[in-house]
């Protein structure tokens, strides 16, 4: 496989083109970023722990029936990945209440959510990432009835397998999200990465915070962290 040209770098990946028109190179960056990319910071081992962790999650959600964009691993930082085009809206699964929602709702930081919410945002910086309806994505064109129904469908799947994999690891899952994309023969597929930086965890006796929170918050031992949570996992670094 012949790696190219970037086409695309984020706030904490590059993406490059190869020799296949429906490959691309994942990199994943050490860039650690927080508050729609107006905090960046450099954090030395990230890129190998999320990568492999993301590796790891993926071929767990594959074996469970859910299609994702995941191929191989190629490197400590990279991996091989289909191309897809993506949807710009970003599905938030909670559990438990925390982050936006504490802050929309004034609900109290770890109430148990029964029965779990499913919400959608659009991804988009420079706004902030908007809190957007079913309506809003079929209205302006960002998806259709069928691509979100099915999104949901995949979400929720991902939410049971996820949950048993860290419950049975001393870990909750508080809340996470997703993004996926249409690959070339037009099948919903979970695209970008599930990692720390994307999810909340906590262990289940003492609720520390094993996830990006711990950079948002300045709590420090981030990719400690992160590889804590890989380790109980057994996800090989």
């Amino acid at each position: 496989m012949e790696k190219r040209e970037e086409l695309y770098r984020g706030k904490a990946k590059s993406v490059y083109k190869t020799d296949d028109a429906n490959r691309l190179i994942l990199l994943f960056r050490n860039d650690t970023s927080a508050f729609d990319g107006k905090r960046i910071e450099q954090l030395d081992r990230k890129g190998m722990v999320n990568n492999k962790f993301n590796a790891f999650i993926m071929q767990k959600l594959e074996a469970s029936g859910i299609p994702t964009q995941f191929d191989k691993l190629l490197s400590d930082n990279e991996c091989l990945v289909k191309k897809l085009d993506m949807i710009p809206v970003e599905c938030v699964v909670r559990n438990y209440a925390a982050g936006s929602l504490v802050k929309r709702l004034g609900v109290e930081e770890g109430l148990k959510l029964n029965p779990y919410t499913f919400e959608l945002f659009l991804k988009d910086d420079a706004k902030g990432d908007p809190f957007i309806n079913e309506s809003h994505v079929v209205a302006f064109g960002w998806g259709t009835a069928e691509q979100l129904a099915r999104m949901k469908e995949l979400s929720l799947k991902v939410n049971d397998v996820l949950s048993k994999l860290f419950d049975d690891a001393g870990l909750l899952l508080v809340d996470f999200k997703l993004e996926f994309g249409v690959f070339h023969d037009g099948t919903i597929v979970l695209g970008d990465e599930f990692s720390p930086d994307g999810c909340r965890l906590w262990d289940k006796d003492t609720k520390k915070k094993m996830d990006k929170d711990r950079f948002r918050q300045g709590l420090g031992d981030v990719i400690e962290a992160y590889e804590e949570v890989a380790k109980r996992l057994g996800v090989p670094l």
